[in-house]
């Protein structure tokens, strides 16, 4: 009878030991959660940019911290003369220690003047203002010309613009 007794505390402390470990472990959960985000970046009283989302995760509390948003992003950005940029994507991940996003699935960017870059997966650095990546892109110009290939790199207004390999149509007016 004793041995039946401490036989079964042995497995019912087990238990209860497993089931604090479990408690214990860290969970991989946001510390922060909105819907149907807009948010606005201004500087000296100007709107820099805005940013659109239906939901954004935030995860501030872990060692490499970053901010998800699982159900897309719209940022519109402003330059100095009022012109705006807008960048679309299904997935963005922003990375708060390298200030780097991360935009995946049908990103597209279309300036002001009729410009317009689609790719399925886009790097943004933010302190250099600087896109790249490298996965097939397709830029279109204004005037129906088209670059496409893998790998691209450009500033954020398109002034300047590297391509690994690509082809495309130039129209001329000459």
């Amino acid at each position: 009878m004793v041995t039946v007794f401490i036989v079964t505390m042995f497995f019912s402390c087990e238990g209860s030991i497993k089931e604090v470990q479990r408690i214990n472990q860290s969970s991989f959960v946001p510390s922060g959660e909105a819907d149907t985000i807009n948010l606005r970046y201004t500087d000296s009283g100007r709107i820099k940019s805005i940013l659109q989302s239906p939901k954004m995760l935030d995860y501030a509390s872990i060692d490499n911290p970053f901010t998800e948003f699982p159900k897309g992003i719209v940022v519109t950005m402003f330059d100095d003369n009022g012109n705006t940029t807008m960048i679309k994507s299904n997935y963005a991940i922003t990375y708060k220690k390298t200030d780097l996003i991360d935009l995946q699935g049908d990103v597209k960017i279309t300036s002001h003047d009729g410009k317009k870059l689609e790719t399925s997966q886009l790097y943004y650095d933010q302190k250099n203002e600087w896109f790249f990546t490298e996965n097939f892109f397709k830029f279109t110009k204004e005037d129906g010309g088209y670059l496409q290939g893998p790998g691209v790199d450009f500033s954020k207004d398109f002034k300047i613009f590297n391509m690994q390999q690509s082809s495309g149509e130039v129209n001329s007016s000459e």
